[in-house]
């Protein structure tokens, strides 16, 4: 099953393209590789959640706005190349803003790569990075970014 229609049978859509915050681009293709900036869980334009997890924000919510960043990842893909392109997730590197005690990054990050896996199957596959940081831009709790590679 191609991943547009998977994310169909999901339930799930590709909101638009968040507009860059700054001086970059959304995805680049460089060869068979596209990388995309890192994305926050915007929502509509919006942060549904921001803060620390740990403190302002639970790890079960930052799980779901894990999800939300890799939808906003695989948009900027569709929109870059088209998602039926990829034929396989590189690499996924998490941020996740933490306060000082909290030390579950990669359970907020498997958000990502559960979400992928569902998507992509085996394809869906990757290694990765889950990175506790002090601070994320416009104080958004998760960020991710995707290396996928597509044919």
């Amino acid at each position: 099953m191609s991943p547009t229609a998977k994310l169909a049978e999901l339930g799930l859509t590709l909101p638009p393209v968040a507009t860059p915050a700054g001086a970059y681009i959304p995805a680049k293709r460089s060869g068979n590789l596209v990388f995309t900036a890192g994305q926050v869980p915007f929502v509509d334009g919006k942060l549904p959640k921001t803060g620390k997890i740990g403190g302002d924000v639970s790890a079960e919510d930052a799980y779901d706005l894990a999800r939300i960043c890799t939808l906003n990842a695989l948009a900027a893909i569709d929109d870059l190349v088209g998602l039926d392109s990829v034929t396989s997730i590189v690499k996924v590197v998490g941020f996740v803003a933490s306060s000082p005690d909290f030390g579950g990054q990669p359970k907020v990050i498997n958000g990502a790569s559960d979400l992928l896996g569902e998507i992509f199957g085996e394809a869906g596959a990757h290694a990765r990075s889950a990175v506790g940081v002090a601070e994320l831009p416009l104080n958004a709790p998760v960020e991710v970014e995707l290396i996928v590679e597509v044919g």
